[in-house]
């Protein structure tokens, strides 16, 4: 694992003419008022071959919204985009551009327009970090990056008419995946936990299946203006129904670190992925407005508990061996 400098994880990896991969930035906010999180994402998906032909979610460059209500049921709007109109930065050149029409996503911006089923769904952002990471990288078979993992967003969301509107606007992350196929199970979680009159902290988890019976499994905590990377996690407790899921970690300098995500509620939402040679769907869960605590003890150093009820995100899925 790496730390780098931000303007460097979101550059774009793949070539418009790669047959069998995917590639998104995306990201999450939780909004400063607690009504609820937002979810965006723009896609490509095997863009040499035209997608995956024929199939609903099978366009070759996509944008996705998802809106998680605090007190409600999770809506996504999903629009596929032809490639003639697509303008995207060369691989690996910065900065990072990625336009579709009316959709953009830059190092430290994003915007977007989407009509689906009727709905309206518009958005105008700006965000800042001061911590971004990548937390796996196998090269050419895929990686994850963030680029901004205590993000603070500021501008306006509208959906339907409803404006959220704010500096800051909420906080969360903005990353980087790319692959050339989904993993056969990943779970990911991301939580931001705000400390009045200091830095906030962020804790980020993953775990996905590898050759020969493998696991990968990492976490880092970004505290105090510090990176605790713990490479020796272990799972104490998982429920991938209700989106449970427990840690405990050690890293080098003798740092422990605790934590209990809870993705259990109505925020729960499940959309269909594609998989990348076209072959079917699978289930991804993920809940925007999870919670979620935390305790960190560093040597000679007081035990210290930080929570947050809705500014974590969890995601797991299981796609089988193929795809």
């Amino acid at each position: 694992m790496r730390l780098s400098a931000m303007t460097s994880q979101n550059v774009v990896y793949s070539k418009l003419s790669a047959r069998r991969r995917y590639e998104v930035w995306f990201l999450r906010l939780g909004l400063a008022d607690h009504s609820g999180a937002w979810w965006f994402r723009y896609l490509l998906m095997n863009p040499g071959h035209g997608g995956c032909p024929g199939h609903l979610l099978g366009r070759p460059v996509q944008v996705w919204a998802s809106w998680f209500p605090r007190d409600g049921s999770p809506q996504s709007f999903i629009q596929g985009f032809s490639p003639d109109g697509l303008r995207l930065s060369g691989r690996g050149e910065s900065p990072f551009l990625f336009e579709i029409q009316d959709n953009t996503i830059q190092e430290n911006s994003c915007r977007g327009k989407l009509n689906v089923d009727g709905h309206d769904v518009r958005w105008s952002l700006r965000y800042r970090s001061t911590f971004s990471v990548v937390v796996s990288d196998k090269g050419w078979f895929g990686f994850v990056r963030t680029a901004h993992s205590d993000g603070a967003f500021a501008g306006e969301v509208s959906l339907d008419g409803r404006v959220f509107q704010g500096d800051p606007l909420g906080f969360g992350l903005q990353g980087h995946n790319c692959g050339y196929r989904h993993r056969g199970f990943w779970r990911w979680a991301h939580a931001y936990f705000p400390r009045p009159g200091k830095n906030a902290t962020t804790l980020e988890a993953l775990a996905y299946d590898m050759p020969f019976g493998l696991v990968f499994r990492r976490a880092v905590l970004w505290h105090e203006g510090r990176a605790t990377i713990c490479h020796n996690v272990r799972e104490t407790a998982l429920d991938s129904k209700t989106l449970q899921w427990n840690l405990q970690c050690t890293a080098r300098d003798g740092t422990t670190v605790e934590a209990a995500i809870d993705g259990r509620g109505t925020g729960i939402h499940r959309l269909p992925y594609l998989k990348t040679d076209c072959s079917a769907a699978f289930e991804v869960a993920n809940n925007s407005l999870a919670a979620a605590t935390i305790q960190v003890q560093r040597p000679g150093e007081a035990l210290e508990k930080l929570a947050t009820d809705s500014g974590a995100v969890v995601e797991m899925a299981i796609s089988g061996k193929a795809g």
